[in-house]
């Protein structure tokens, strides 16, 4: 350990108060969100209702504003909300001074994030929404505020103590605009009946993009399915189970229907006893699990984990289309 590493350490401080502030300021922070649900449930009810109403029917985006760390809580709201189904964008109040007023037409909705109510670089977006008939919702603590007489809808949001010791740095009250934000998503995303199949559209990469793949863009289909009929001899069977490369063989009947698998264990099971001249149908074992292509990549991994297999054959009808391994959906990040 280096000299300056040890010195750091000892006269770090004591891990016991590091906690205990720790503790103080998610104790604050949860009193908030408290207090936040409940005027949800009583005052802020039908307001709520009234901007969710106001968010859903404009005809445009959803256009998201606040400076400071109001602004910085905008701007996580704005991406959740586009990216649960509701068009949305970040303008931010100097830039809008600036030209970015131009970003704004008639069939928008504004949602103000502002603690106090009278945050001076908002003063032109909201002599712009009065001018062109913007409608406007406002996140605020202070009702009786110049943000909260211009807008059609108020959220006050009630007061609550920082976690900053000095009541100053903006802790407890962007954790309660993050979290109305939030709520303002889900809720927007459940009225317009969003689905997992939605969400997949708007989120094409990353993890969250693999989670939502189907089966269907995942699985290897015809000419590179592993098949043989009932009456295979297993000396030709294997030959075309190694070509495949997928550690098993799908067994169909003459009209092609799925009868059986016959998997790597299968063949070590029966080594011997004149494996090379038997049939399939002899050592395949009967009605595998099979999934349809139009089931999540993560519902077949589930299929495949909880069974203890490493394939799963795609039937439509009863006929074999697709095959998806393990490997497959490992690589394409479904976990």
């Amino acid at each position: 350990m280096s000299a300056g590493l040890k010195r750091n350490l000892s006269t770090a401080e004591d891990p016991s108060e590091a906690v205990a502030s720790a503790m103080r300021t998610l104790q604050l922070e949860a009193e908030g969100l408290s207090a936040l649900q409940e005027a949800l449930a009583a005052d802020l009810s039908e307001s709520f209702a009234a901007a969710l109403g106001i968010l859903r029917g404009c005809r445009g985006r959803v256009i998201v504003t606040g400076m400071g760390k109001s602004g910085h809580v905008g701007v996580k709201v704005a991406a959740t909300l586009a990216s649960t189904g509701t068009p949305a964008y970040f303008v931010h109040p100097s830039e809008a001074s600036h030209g970015d007023l131009g970003m704004i037409t008639p069939d928008d909705a504004i949602l103000v994030f502002s603690w106090s109510g009278e945050t001076v670089e908002l003063e032109n977006i909201l002599s712009y929404s009065r001018r062109f008939a913007v409608p406007l919702v406002a996140v605020t603590s202070n009702p009786l505020s110049t943000l909260a007489k211009a807008a059609e809808v108020v959220l006050a949001l009630p007061r609550s103590k920082e976690a900053c010791p000095h009541g100053l740095a903006p802790t407890t009250s962007t954790m309660m605009q993050l979290a109305l934000g939030d709520s303002i998503a889900i809720a927007l995303l459940e009225s317009k009946g969003f689905t997992a199949l939605d969400f997949g559209v708007l989120h094409p990469g990353g993890q969250l993009g693999a989670k939502l793949k189907f089966v269907d863009d995942l699985m290897h289909r015809a000419p590179n399915l592993p098949l043989a009929g009932a009456d295979t001899v297993m000396s030709e069977a294997i030959v075309v189970m190694t070509e495949k490369a997928l550690g098993c063989l799908g067994v169909v009947d003459q009209n092609g229907f799925l009868q059986g698998i016959i998997t790597d264990g299968d063949l070590r099971r029966n080594m011997g006893n004149g494996l090379l001249d038997r049939r399939a149908a002899d050592i395949m074992t009967p009605a595998p699990k099979t999934v349809t292509p139009d089931i999540m990549a993560s519902a077949a991994l589930e299929i495949i984990n909880a069974s203890a297999i490493t394939a799963l054959f795609v039937v439509e009808d009863g006929r074999p289309v697709g095959i998806v391994h393990i490997h497959d959906l490992l690589r394409a990040g479904v976990a």
